[in-house]
């Protein structure tokens, strides 16, 4: 089955940087959409980055434009989330996620299989 295992998250003071990474495993990993979502307390799970299949279409929701990069290996069936200018207000759990059919790499409800989260802290 699939299964997908975060890792880099932790500690940071603001105006550092994180690389989240996203090991995939259990389908050929180049033919799925990936994104990130992210999760603060008390606050609904939102919509990070997405990347298609091979690379060529990528998203960001408004607030990450220009501080974080959304990037996959293929290769090595791993996502990533190069995280610069980090603020405080992006503390929260990150999760990727990959779907079967992904309509809107948007919308959380288009994703079939998710990792267990890694936290992000960031401190002012």
């Amino acid at each position: 089955q699939v299964q997908l295992v975060e890792s880099g998250g932790g500690l940071v003071q603001a105006g550092g940087s994180l690389r989240l990474s996203c090991a995939a495993s259990g389908r050929t990993f180049s033919s799925y959409h990936m994104a990130w979502f992210r999760q603060a307390p008390g606050r609904e799970r939102e919509f990070v980055a997405a990347i298609s299949g091979l690379g060529g279409t990528i998203y960001y929701t408004d607030s990450v434009k220009g501080r974080f990069t959304i990037s996959r290996d293929n290769a090595r069936n791993t996502l990533y989330l190069q995280m610069n200018s980090l603020k405080p207000e992006d503390t929260a759990v990150y999760y990727c996620a990959t779907g079967d059919t992904v309509q809107s790499m948007a919308a959380p409800y288009d994703y079939d299989y998710w990792g267990q989260g890694t936290q992000v802290t960031v401190s002012s």
